[in-house]
């Protein structure tokens, strides 16, 4: 019974991960200082180290002002690639493999009665989290652990770059099982993803012109 108990709160807690998570991760928009929060509130539930990583993204995102925060949020994952948080584009690139990676997600959505949000790609980690959290916790748990190693890319390369970010990236890859080999991600950081085969037409990587716009 024990046992059971520990399982379910560790379910519980990874949950309440994501879905600060989710919220800390979304462009800073007009609704950023609501999300924040939202985010700081779930924290009073989150224990151990997880608290401790998403706190410092919490104090870091409520110093910074918007405006700064929205150009910082473009330069860092719309402009980086290295950085995106489009899990497929690690899979397969700007290919047009990346159309049927995306299918999964949405297939996975609407399966459990749910759309994507509008404005948003499938697999784009917020909105990943997201459903994870509070849709379908075990469907959304395979498809984070899937793209493991692309989540560890984000996460060092985050951590590489100094942002206020990091941290909550980090605290999502601990809520993952642990991979099987640290090699896997210096891997897939030095070869990039896979480059389209010869003679096709690359599956262009969007950035949504919204949030473009918003900054300029």
């Amino acid at each position: 019974m024990k046992r059971r108990n520990r399982t379910r709160d560790n379910a519980l807690q990874d949950r309440l991960v994501w879905q600060a998570a989710s919220l800390m991760l979304a462009y800073p928009d007009d609704g950023h200082t609501d999300r924040l929060q939202a985010a700081a509130r779930l924290l009073d539930h989150v224990s151990g180290d997880a608290r401790t990583l998403l706190g410092e993204t919490v104090v870091g995102l409520s110093l910074r002002p918007t405006m700064e925060l929205q150009q910082e949020y473009v330069d860092t994952f719309d402009l980086q690639k290295r950085c995106t948080m489009l899990l497929t584009y690690w899979t397969s690139g700007d290919t047009r493999n990346r159309g049927a990676d995306m299918v999964e997600f949405t297939q996975t959505y609407r399966a459990a009665g749910v759309e994507i949000p509008k404005g948003e790609a499938p697999d784009h980690l917020p909105v990943v989290l997201e459903f994870a959290a509070t849709v379908d916790p075990e469907a959304g748990r395979r498809l984070l652990a899937k793209y493991r190693v692309p989540i560890g890319v984000v996460a060092r390369s985050l951590a590489d770059a100094g942002s206020p970010y990091s941290p909550v990236v980090a605290a999502v890859a601990r809520t993952l099982p642990a991979l099987a080999s640290v090699d896997d991600v210096s891997r897939l950081m030095m070869s990039g993803p896979p480059a389209e085969s010869v003679g096709l037409q690359p599956f262009q990587l969007t950035v949504p012109p919204r949030r473009v716009e918003e900054v300029l």
